[in-house]
């Protein structure tokens, strides 16, 4: 069993969204439940976890559960959030992810340098973070979740426009679920990293465990430049 307090408080987490009782720490390395209402994935699909190597999957109903039990049986965790392989086994529909999943600390928080550009606090429900969100376009913002934090917003300004913003969502097992947004035109420059530094600092201030959970390989070169460790991977597939 694992003494790691960020991996103990994740894996908390994640059991906690399966809606039904499963562990990380069960006596096998994979364990497949069948959990309707689970959080860790759309209803009426199946969502895969893996941390640090030990995997739990919710599936909707028995039938997905029994076919990912089968053809889960002679795959590894790094298979099991592999798109590609899974499509070799599983007659999946459509697959959301997957998303690497990272977390931090006090101990290990790495704040982001001193910087000519002020952070600002915004509200959540601020105008401007409204029209970066438009500036950025509807996937984007959907991908960075910006639209859907509690916290109060972090965002820096040029000439008084926003272009770049962080929060975070309060998620269950005191948990940050962090979300970052720049402007198109102004990304590569390290704005994402001053803003999220500072989502995380109040995070880690109100006493939470920040989440960073990634896709592209930028968004997780700024969460490991912020010290977050990339623990495990989420993906949800739904068969056909």
């Amino acid at each position: 069993m694992s003494t790691d307090p960020v991996l103990i408080k994740a894996q908390a987490l994640w059991e906690g969204l399966a809606a039904v009782p499963v562990s990380f720490t069960s006596a096998t390395d994979l364990s497949v439940v069948v959990s309707p209402k689970a959080l860790i994935c759309p209803q009426g699909w199946a969502g895969i976890i893996v941390l640090h190597g030990r995997v739990i999957v919710t599936a909707p109903n028995s039938v997905v559960a029994a076919l990912i039990r089968a053809a889960a049986a002679p795959l590894s965790a790094a298979d099991l959030v592999d798109p590609d392989v899974l499509r070799s086994v599983l007659p999946l529909a459509d697959v959301l992810g997957p998303a690497v999943l990272a977390y931090v600390d006090e101990d290990g928080f790495r704040p982001a340098p001193p910087s000519s550009l002020s952070v600002e606090p915004l509200p959540a429900e601020h105008l401007d973070l409204r029209k970066l969100a438009l500036r950025s376009g509807d996937q984007d913002t959907a991908e960075s979740g910006l639209n859907e934090i509690t916290s109060p917003a972090f965002a820096v300004r040029d000439g008084g426009e926003l272009i770049a913003a962080a929060g975070y969502r309060t998620w269950p097992s005191r948990t940050a679920h962090l979300s970052v947004l720049t402007a198109p035109d102004r990304r590569g420059r390290g704005l994402a990293r001053i803003v999220a530094s500072a989502a995380v600092a109040h995070a880690l201030d109100a006493g939470l465990l920040p989440q960073w959970r990634a896709r592209p390989p930028q968004s997780r070169r700024v969460a490991l430049a912020l010290g977050f460790r990339e623990l495990g991977t989420q993906l949800s597939i739904r068969l056909s």
